[in-house]
């Protein structure tokens, strides 16, 4: 069985705090405060409990793409040690996401997502794209899968 994320979380900030790994001290306390942030958001609903592994993953990849685009902007702007720091903390978040998938089990995926959904037009492409959501969450870039998407139904 695997570990809850929440748990694994948990356990490397201990384990930071331990050996006094600052950047990755930072970089898991950014985390645990975002997943706070969306527990309580969240209380309103009605399982009260706290948002799910599925949920934390969504938001980690949120998290990436926030330091990506930050990442690249130090880099124009030229300051480098900047874009690196955003860089550890990509690494260091990108640790608690599954493998991502490859093109080829990407290719795979939006073809069986395709032939399960029935779709046969871009009319389809949400069904399509709800259905890739539901199975590959944390492995799958959606960006590009919904690139492969629309080609495939368009052609």
């Amino acid at each position: 069985m695997e570990i809850p994320m929440r748990e694994r979380i948990d356990t490397a900030f201990k384990t930071a705090m331990k050996a006094r790994d600052s950047v990755r001290l930072s970089t898991l306390r950014l985390i645990r405060a975002a997943i706070t942030e969306a527990d309580i958001a969240g209380r309103g609903a009605e399982d009260g409990g706290g948002v799910d592994d599925a949920a934390i993953m969504a938001l980690l990849q949120k998290m990436i793409k926030q330091r990506e685009d930050s990442a690249d902007l130090y880099e124009t702007g030229g300051r480098v040690e900047l874009c690196e720091r955003e860089r550890e903390e990509i690494a260091i978040i990108r640790e608690f996401l599954p493998k991502p998938m490859s093109d080829e089990e990407v290719d795979k995926a939006v073809a069986g997502a395709i032939s399960e959904t029935g779709a046969a037009s871009l009319k389809d492409m949400g069904a399509v794209m709800a259905h890739l959501r539901a199975g590959h969450l944390g492995r799958m870039d959606f960006g590009m899968a919904g690139k492969k998407v629309k080609a495939a139904l368009a052609g």
